[in-house]
């Protein structure tokens, strides 16, 4: 019967996070789809107005648990941009660094989980046991696994010896040695292709008039990336290639994010191979002049943005940030039509979903139509009111 509309989610099995998805279907086969967002919103953005540009690295950083070097950067570059600041290319490399593997980490991570969604659970085992692997990587640069804490603004807080050149170098080999696996795995195994083959589709043309980004794009044949359309850090220096797929499913999504990977490999070892001399970071002033700033950055998901405005104190005015998420989630919408219902866990992780990252809030007009900009006291006692009004 047409017109059957189902709910998924805010809190569902198939989700991790709380997004609510409303579908209309005929029989199993989906004819229309709506989303809800909200469920999620954590403030961050009102948050940056009230802390210094140190301290708001830091909550950048927690905008995203996989992520997290994806917020960082952006941020300090624009605070560098405003700043005038040249960062020393040491400081750069080891930045650039530190972001693929994080890209390396966050593709594990999508291929365990897309194998976890169609019922391949040893996938699942092994991409997340390499994925250890490579979170030992960033322990041994950073001394953390998840947050690292390696940017501030005019470089990065660590440099690396040349102990732990050697140590990544090994390391590194290892990783791409297992990937090898995973892209037979992609290409070939077919029960894994039958599965995803067909199924998500977004054509060239959709993914370029809604404004996909990341492997989202690629996989539609979109060759866009932000490391070779608008360079930052080192990446103006790095060969490397987009990779892209034709298909426009979740299969062609797969094989970009495990082609990718040879990508970061190879990345990673000409980072290191010429690692330049020098400084890592130079002194940046508390304060920073008035201005605004945009910065793009290639996260694992896609282009994030960031927008910064400055009013000339220590703290900033204003912090506008755009994840891949977002930006992915028309096209997400697109994808989910005429595919069928046991195929919407999929086909939503298919973009590597994070909501908390695409959430936020408006209030800009009370109830007298009066203009009514909360304060960050002002949001915090209203959550803190609608958690004792959810507890009754």
């Amino acid at each position: 019967m047409a017109g059957i509309k189902i709910p998924i989610g805010p809190q569902h099995p198939a989700l991790k996070e709380p997004e609510n998805f409303m579908f209309e279907l005929d029989g199993e086969q989906v004819i229309g789809v709506d989303v809800r967002m909200g469920y999620a919103h954590r403030g961050i953005e009102k948050a940056f107005e009230d802390r210094t540009f140190i301290q708001g690295i830091y909550l950048a950083e927690r905008i995203c648990g996989i992520c997290s070097t994806s917020h960082t950067t952006p941020f300090v570059q624009n605070a560098e941009t405003l700043l005038k600041l040249e960062v020393p290319k040491r400081g750069l490399y080891i930045r650039t660094l530190v972001g693929e593997l994080e890209r390396v980490h966050s593709h594990l991570l999508w291929l365990g989980v897309a194998g976890h969604e169609v019922g391949f659970d040893s996938l699942f085992m092994y991409t997340w046991r390499d994925r250890e692997h490579v979170q030992d990587m960033l322990e041994l640069i950073s001394g953390n696994r998840v947050h690292y804490g390696m940017n501030t603004i005019g470089g990065v807080r660590r440099d690396i010896d040349a102990d732990q050149i050697a140590k990544l170098r090994v390391m590194n080999k290892l990783a791409k040695e297992r990937t090898d696996y995973y892209i037979k795995l992609c290409t070939a195994e077919p029960t894994f292709m039958a599965r995803i083959k067909g199924v998500g589709i977004l054509s060239n043309q959709d993914a370029m008039d809604l404004c996909a980004v990341g492997p989202m794009a690629r996989a539609s044949g979109v060759k866009r990336d932000v490391r070779k359309d608008d360079p930052y850090a080192a990446y103006g220096e790095i060969p490397f290639d987009v990779i892209t797929a034709d298909t426009c499913d979740i299969l062609g999504r797969a094989v970009v994010r495990v082609f990718e990977l040879i990508q970061c490999y190879k990345i990673i070892d000409f980072l290191l191979d010429n690692l330049p001399e020098g400084d890592v970071k130079v002194r940046a002033p508390r304060r920073i002049p008035p201005g605004e700033s945009i910065s793009r950055y290639e996260a694992p998901r896609g282009e994030n943005i960031h927008f910064m405005k400055s009013n000339g104190t220590d703290k900033p005015d204003r912090v506008k940030v755009r994840a891949p998420t977002y930006g992915n989630m028309l096209a997400t919408l697109v994808t989910l039509k005429n595919c069928y219902v046991a195929d919407i866990p999929i086909v939503v992780a298919a973009i590597d979903p994070c909501f908390c990252c695409a959430d936020r809030m408006v209030r800009l007009v009370d109830r007298h139509g009066r203009n009514d900009l909360w304060t960050w006291q002002q949001l915090q006692h209203y959550a803190q009111e609608k958690k004792a009004l959810e507890a009754r």
